[in-house]
């Protein structure tokens, strides 16, 4: 019994705090016409009004995110048109990574230059995932498993250590950057604010679940190691 409660607070702990930001997200992005102006709209107000009219506004597929490198705050469509509570949100918690970016922010430049220096480590050890069973075929050679889970464990740990260094420059994007920027120039009806920071928390804890997921992954390498 105690084993099986063991094992539903570990699930809870791993996969609540997703399932929890995919619900609040989704809770305020209805009525989905909630402002007048779209999250692109606002996020191109806030950063000109910073003196940042360099930084572009893109439409994206891959994930809300703010681009160090290309100076770009970019929105997936839902944010980009959509004038819901979450967009807005959303679109000011990216603008706050640009603020961070403007301003040489510490941990963000940390966490820019840990991307560089770990992206070769990662493609490396996912290279060796795809061609070690094939080498384990045509050698037979036992070592061949050890070097698997190697690499794997090089891939997930170095995909962990990336977003728990995330953990400090999304919660200051959040509440030291987009909190005040939505209130400094009245952007969000007043019943809306509670509601707002939890979005900034949401938005804030969205690499805390990665972080999770990618420890969840090492603790099932190092089982197949035991096994």
């Amino acid at each position: 019994m105690a084993v099986v409660i063991l094992i539903l607070l570990v699930l809870v702990l791993v996969f609540g705090p997703g399932l929890w930001v995919r619900r609040v997200l989704a809770r305020y992005s209805i009525p989905a016409d909630r402002y007048s102006g779209s999250g692109a709209q606002l996020a191109r107000h806030l950063l000109d009004a910073h003196g940042l009219r360099s930084v572009k506004v893109e439409a994206t597929e891959t994930g809300d995110h703010y681009d160090p490198e290309a100076k770009a705050v970019r929105l997936t469509p839902d944010k980009f048109d959509g004038r819901s509570l979450t967009a807005i949100t959303v679109a000011a918690h990216e603008v706050g990574h640009a603020l961070q970016d403007h301003q040489e922010y510490a941990p963000l430049r940390f966490r820019t230059r840990l991307v560089k220096a770990t992206h070769g480590m990662e493609r490396i050890g996912a290279g060796v995932l795809m061609i070690s069973p094939f080498l384990g075929i045509v050698t037979r050679v036992p070592a061949i498993g050890l070097l698997t889970f190697a690499a794997g464990f090089m891939t997930l740990g170095i995909s962990a250590l990336v977003h728990f260094v995330t953990l400090p420059t999304e919660f200051d994007a959040s509440f030291s950057r987009a909190l005040p920027m939505l209130d400094q120039h009245r952007v969000l009806k007043e019943v809306d604010r509670p509601h707002a920071r939890r979005l900034l928390t949401a938005a804030a804890l969205t690499y805390v679940s990665a972080s999770l997921m990618s420890l969840l992954n090492i603790a099932r390498w190092l089982a197949i190691l035991r096994r």
